[in-house]
């Protein structure tokens, strides 16, 4: 029968606090009875938890002078797993009304992880961006996000083995330039030395990096987020979308965020906007077109166009029809007037 780790753990933090506790308040605060409470303080002084009995009416259990925690004992998985759900929830707001919880907590985790572990996380969350609120997870392999931040750090390039969408495997080299993580996954962008461009990878598809000799200057100022939602925002997709839209860039980004579409304010007019996408599909796009309430022209594609005037034809006729009738029922329940 497997023990009840989650009560002798929480049996030894109620030690912890100090002080002698008696069995039956140790008893009450587990919600188990007297002799299980012994079987718990068993099982610590199995683990070498120095545990004390202490006699008389007073008595009970308290853990030896001088006791301390032994080092915090993390996975390379489980500290990653930690750290960046700190760092997560305090991007994204989700924090108590002491804000420096979540500071002071992985302060404390990092001071007790070993050397090596801890300069590789470090790695990770100095070169990580933030884009956006998580969607579905997609997550990286912890081997490939350790070696990846490491090279993006010490500008080391780095060779990598990427399985395309089509399943296609290629091993390429790139110069790292940064760390991103965009609505639940995770991106590293830099540049393709082979063919002297800047390239993005989604970090679940790449099965081992590993790094190679030499060195790299990243370019002055470079935006990783930045460039990781431009690089959505232009990928090859079938349909190629070009709007006016009179609006300001914060009014169109509500709808059309920039790993969507790339958003340029016209200085001849300044009350309109070009916007520029690319999409596998157009269903989706008068529906969004038009929740911003906002005027538009459309430049092309011309079935754009038509997708637009259906919805329209649509909502005019639901707008157009009446209610259906209730139908009235007699004194007998039977639908008829007596």
């Amino acid at each position: 029968m497997s023990r009840p780790i989650a009560r002798v753990l929480a049996l030894l933090e109620l030690l912890q606090a100090g002080g002698t506790r008696t069995v039956t308040e140790l008893a009450d605060r587990l919600d188990v009875d007297e002799r299980t409470v012994r079987r718990y303080v068993d099982h610590l002084l199995d683990l070498d938890v120095p545990v004390e009995s202490v006699r008389g009416r007073y008595g009970g259990y308290r853990l030896a002078a001088g006791y301390r925690m032994p080092p915090l004992m993390l996975s390379d998985d489980e500290a990653l797993a930690v750290l960046l759900g700190l760092v997560a929830g305090r991007r994204a707001g989700l924090l108590t009304s002491t804000g420096s919880a979540s500071e002071t907590a992985a302060a404390k985790i990092r001071r007790v992880l070993p050397e090596r572990l801890g300069r590789r996380l470090d790695a990770v969350l100095g070169s990580l961006a933030f884009t956006a609120t998580p969607g579905e997870t997609t997550a990286p392999e912890t081997a490939v996000l350790l070696t990846i931040a490491d090279a993006v750090r010490r500008h080391w390039p780095i060779s990598i083995r990427y399985t395309a969408a089509d399943g296609r495997h290629t091993e390429r080299t790139l110069h790292p330039y940064g760390l991103v993580a965009h609505s639940g996954r995770w991106y590293v962008t830099g540049a393709d030395p082979a063919i002297d461009e800047d390239r993005t990878f989604r970090l679940d598809r790449i099965t081992a990096a590993r790094t190679l000799p030499g060195s790299f200057e990243p370019p002055a100022e470079f935006d990783p987020a930045a460039r990781v939602l431009t690089g959505l925002a232009t990928a090859p997709y079938r349909h190629e979308v070009t709007l006016r839209i009179q609006g300001t860039t914060e009014q169109i980004r509500t709808r059309l965020p920039a790993s969507i579409a790339i958003v340029t304010e016209l200085s001849s007019d300044s009350d309109w906007s070009r916007v520029e996408l690319r999409a596998e599909r157009l269903d989706w796009l008068p529906p969004v077109l038009a929740s911003l309430d906002l005027p538009f022209v459309i430049e092309r594609p011309n079935e754009l166009r038509d997708l637009v005037t259906a919805l329209a034809d649509r909502l005019r006729h639901s707008a157009r029809r009446n209610p259906p009738r209730t139908r009235q029922t007699g004194a007998h329940g039977d639908g008829e007037h007596s």
